[in-house]
């Protein structure tokens, strides 16, 4: 059920392009700071941003048709309702009772608005609308990297050496296990990717029609947030699931 790290590593990969598209797309319009105002989204009652309430209708939506049933796909809002559509659940292999044991959306979301001021242009442009649709979209391609990469990576890695990692999980050493969860080279590839993968998708772009992004800033978000949230969830998970074996 679970597969094998090359495997992972190349979904990972896959997610690079969904992430970098997303973060391009969002860098069209201005930073637009109106849209993440609580209390101004403009919907009569409700006390967040307009993106919180995007985001917040999006899941409500998603959590009808199943979406949270996926280890990778972690809500931000909590008391969404249960999946409405009768499908059936795959097994996964994660061991975890409940998997919001390991949510980080909280994080991912502060993350990502750091992210929004250095790939925008400053001021508002008034797209308030299509602002919050393109975070959205980037937010939640994050999250499902990031998490994607907690369970499944840490899962694996388990599976594959369980007498390193069993005696950090009994001693609940979060230390022990990042060093081990660390690899360095693997890290500095996937920084250089992106930065390639940035440039590839620009290249061909008109500065004068379309806003282009410093390949260093995507770059340094893996590397400052994707990356480390990432490796912080593997933790979480390893330690979460000796309770469940």
């Amino acid at each position: 059920m679970i597969p094998p790290l090359d495997i992972i590593a190349g979904n990972l990969e896959a997610k690079e392009e969904t992430i970098i598209f997303n973060i391009l797309n969002r860098a069209q319009y201005r930073h637009n700071p109106a849209v993440y105002d609580p209390g101004k989204s403009g919907f009569a009652g409700f006390a967040g941003s307009l993106f919180d309430k995007r985001l917040m209708d999006q899941e409500m939506l998603d959590a009808g048709y199943g979406r949270f049933t996926s280890p990778e796909e972690r809500p931000f809002n909590r008391n969404l309702a249960s999946a409405e559509r009768d499908f059936e659940v795959i097994p996964t292999g994660i061991i975890l009772a409940d998997l919001n044991q390991v949510n980080l959306t909280a994080e991912i979301r502060a993350a990502y608005l750091s992210l929004v001021p250095r790939i925008c242009g400053q001021g508002e442009d008034k797209h308030f609308g299509s602002s919050a649709e393109h975070d959205v979209a980037a937010f939640r391609a994050i999250s499902e990297r990031i998490h994607y990469g907690v369970f499944y990576v840490a899962e694996r890695k388990f599976l594959d050496h369980p007498e390193k990692y069993t005696p950090l999980i009994e001693s609940c050493n979060p230390k022990g296990l990042t060093a081990l969860l660390t690899r360095s080279e693997v890290e500095e590839r996937i920084l250089r990717r992106v930065m390639e993968k940035v440039n590839l998708y620009q290249s061909g772009a008109n500065p004068k029609t379309r806003k282009l992004v410093d390949p260093d800033v995507i770059a340094a978000f893996y590397r400052e947030h994707i990356i480390p949230l990432t490796k912080k969830g593997e933790v979480q998970y390893l330690l979460s699931r000796k309770l469940h074996q």
